[in-house]
């Protein structure tokens, strides 16, 4: 069994039921390739809508926009099928992608594409008969102590570590969301 947090900073953290847990390193590839995006896209927009030379530039930036693409799907192809073949049953958590896309935040999550690995995810857990289980939405995995239950609600999002007050553990925020889902 493994319980999956999505994150900016880290794609995700999964954590398996023997307590072990890694972070999944977000490869950030639309931010990685951004100065040569709107490079290509001045030279576009410099030139003569029509012609050939226009034509020639637009294509290289659909080109761009492609690789991204491509890029992004690769690697969540490659880590939902891990993620499926080594467990049973997996847990994540349920969120409510496109309300988070009125923030600040709106272009990195749309880089990280956690709704279509949730596809993913679901597809190939019905393919490989694995059990796909969602969290409620509003259930505060991050805030709540895996080893003795207590709630912390002073907890901003900002803080990626707390230590709790009650039985004195020290969490890593997206670890212990894992662990509690």
């Amino acid at each position: 069994i493994c319980a999956i947090d999505v994150g900016l900073k880290h794609f995700a953290t999964i954590c398996y039921s023997d307590g072990y847990s890694e972070k999944v390193e977000n490869p950030k590839y639309l931010v990685k390739t951004e100065k040569r995006v709107a490079k290509e896209q001045r030279k576009l927009s410099r030139k003569q809508k029509g012609s050939k030379n226009y034509e020639k530039q637009r294509l290289k930036v659909a080109k761009l926009h492609e690789k991204v693409k491509n890029q992004r799907e690769d690697f969540l192809h490659k880590l939902s099928r891990r993620i499926v073949s080594e467990n049973q049953a997996i847990v994540l958590e349920d969120l409510n992608v496109k309300s988070l896309f009125s923030g600040n935040l709106s272009r990195h999550i749309q880089d990280s594409s956690w709704r279509k690995f949730f596809e993913y995810l679901s597809y190939k857990a019905l393919w490989y008969g694995r059990d796909l289980i969602f969290a409620d939405r509003f259930y505060p995995s991050s805030k709540t102590c895996h080893v003795c239950g207590y709630k912390n609600q002073e907890l901003k999002l900002s803080d990626r570590e707390w230590v709790c007050p009650v039985c004195g553990t020290r969490h890593d925020r997206d670890i212990n969301a894992g662990k509690n889902l």
